[in-house]
């Protein structure tokens, strides 16, 4: 079992640190797949590892400066408060067109991503309105993890590029550190109710972490245009996997 958590944790941490993503949208199919886990288990021990890889690619960022820790915090602060939200959402709701029409915003971002020319250096100014939006979009990226299971930088990362106007290194810093109490938080939980093995989520997040600091390597040698088009990649990877599960869940509705 080792070997495939191994494997798990790198491609996740690879993907963390060059994007500023938590890497669990890749982890748990991997985890499925390689590990031979139920989903459950496996968003549980991806969660697991997020925060120590979302830890060293913080660290990796803040050492160059590419971190607002102030809107950080704010981000982390409705990520917080949004996540049991979005996951007593998930038991009132009709979770069949939530699914879709969040599958469609990732589709839109992506294309955003890969046609719109992404800056190294942005332009963020923290005032009232800017910190209330900052909030908002924690809540909702909370809201989003607990209803589908994502969140973090895939949100979170292109949104702060075109709304707030950060740029592209600094945005995924950000990110990065807004997500680290977000999987604490939620991993706890999950600890309590015994739905993970601590023992596998840590050997995936260490070997995450040490592919975290060559993630974040690559994130300042690429060219932002070049790593725009890449992220779009990644989220319409995304959307595939989603649409997969998405309609996985309505055959076994059906069914």
């Amino acid at each position: 079992m080792i070997l495939p958590l191994l494997l798990v944790g790198a491609v996740g941490g690879l993907l963390s640190g060059m994007f500023g993503v938590g890497g669990g949208i890749i982890m748990v199919p991997l985890l499925m797949l390689l590990a031979r886990m139920d989903q459950r288990r496996a968003s549980a021990t991806s969660l697991v590892a997020i925060a120590p890889s979302a830890l060293v690619g913080t660290i990796g960022y803040g050492l160059q400066g590419e971190i607002a820790w102030i809107a950080g915090a704010l981000v982390a602060v409705g990520a917080v408060v949004g996540a049991p939200l979005g996951a007593r959402l998930l038991r009132m709701l009709p979770i069949v067109w939530l699914r879709w029409l969040f599958i469609a915003f990732l589709l839109l971002v992506a294309l955003r991503m890969i046609l719109v020319e992404t800056e190294r250096e942005g332009i963020f100014e923290l005032g009232v309105g800017a910190a209330f939006g900052l909030i908002a979009l924690g809540l909702f990226m909370g809201v989003a993890s607990g209803l589908f299971g994502i969140g973090g930088g895939v949100i979170a990362v292109p949104v702060l590029i075109a709304l707030f106007g950060f740029g592209d290194l600094l945005a995924k810093g950000t990110s990065l550190l807004a997500m680290i109490p977000t999987a604490l938080s939620g991993s706890i939980a999950n600890v309590r109710a015994k739905m993970v093995s601590v023992r596998d989520g840590l050997i995936v997040g260490i070997a995450a972490s040490v592919a975290s600091f060559g993630g974040v390597a690559l994130a300042f040698i690429i060219p932002p245009q070049i790593a725009g088009i890449l992220f779009g990649a990644l989220l319409i990877v995304i959307v595939i996997l989603l649409s997969i599960r998405a309609i996985k869940a309505q055959r076994g509705a059906r069914g």
